[in-house]
């Protein structure tokens, strides 16, 4: 109830509005909201669709699913008593990579990124109350040895942003490469996408997206995945394209 009444009180609403709606003595909302206000993390709760409801459902939904493809790629969720903390790591070698994952967490939830050099790559972060609100898949251990499912509504996002979803598994655990084949002595190249990654649950999430844009796959390994066909190439071109 009090966060409740802070939440109020951060939309503008005088402590009098605060009281009423709440059913609230006066005093005691001035008490929460004026003689010991607590710093409220607007960015952080008023965009959060899940505790909101008057938030849009999310308010930024191709950003989400694309965030949502980084995370289960890359990303860790650490929960701890004090503020849950967001990482992504992106490669180095990829500042286009970087500035799109910063992009997505300031679109969905975030108030600010932090971008922190690792060996060999950046750690994308963002401190929130509410990520998982946003992220119910976290959880302890690593991703490939529990299972991780979609909710209801994730799966209504991810439905109409599909090419966003694989944009970001692919960015994150896929890549773009040039494959080369010898026949008759004549050598060819041509391009394909790969993916790649040890949960069987991930990887049934990146079939069923493709599935719904209608690019043919094809699995070359238990663990890895295959876009090899031209039109399906050109199909994840538009919606994924190469890392920059």
């Amino acid at each position: 109830m009090r966060a409740r009444a802070r939440e109020h009180r951060a939309r503008g609403k005088n402590i009098r509005s605060v009281a009423r709606a709440l059913s609230l003595p006066y005093t005691t909302v001035w008490h929460w909201c004026v003689d010991r206000p607590q710093p409220i993390k607007v960015g952080s709760v008023l965009r959060c669709f899940r505790c909101a409801p008057d938030v849009a459902n999310p308010t930024d939904p191709a950003a989400y699913s694309y965030l949502l493809g980084l995370y289960l790629g890359d990303g860790h969720l650490a929960v701890s008593p004090r503020v849950p903390v967001l990482r992504v790591a992106c490669t180095d070698t990829y500042p286009g990579l970087i500035d799109a994952c910063a992009d997505a967490m300031l679109a969905v939830l975030a108030a600010k990124v932090q971008r922190i050099p690792k060996r060999g790559c950046v750690s994308v972060e963002s401190s929130g109350m509410h990520w998982p609100c946003l992220l119910p898949q976290h959880g302890p251990g690593k991703k490939h040895e529990r299972r991780i499912v979609l909710t209801d509504w994730q799966r209504e996002i991810v439905e109409r942003h599909p090419g966003d979803f694989l944009r970001g598994l692919f960015h994150s655990d896929g890549c773009r490469v040039s494959n080369r084949v010898t026949t008759r002595g004549k050598e060819y190249v041509y391009p394909r996408y790969m993916f790649t990654n040890e949960s069987t649950d991930i990887m049934g999430l990146c079939q069923w997206a493709l599935d719904q844009l209608g690019i043919a796959w094809k699995m070359n390994r238990r663990n890895s995945l295959s876009v090899a066909r031209r039109d399906a190439v050109a199909a994840l071109d538009f919606h994924v394209g190469p890392k920059s």
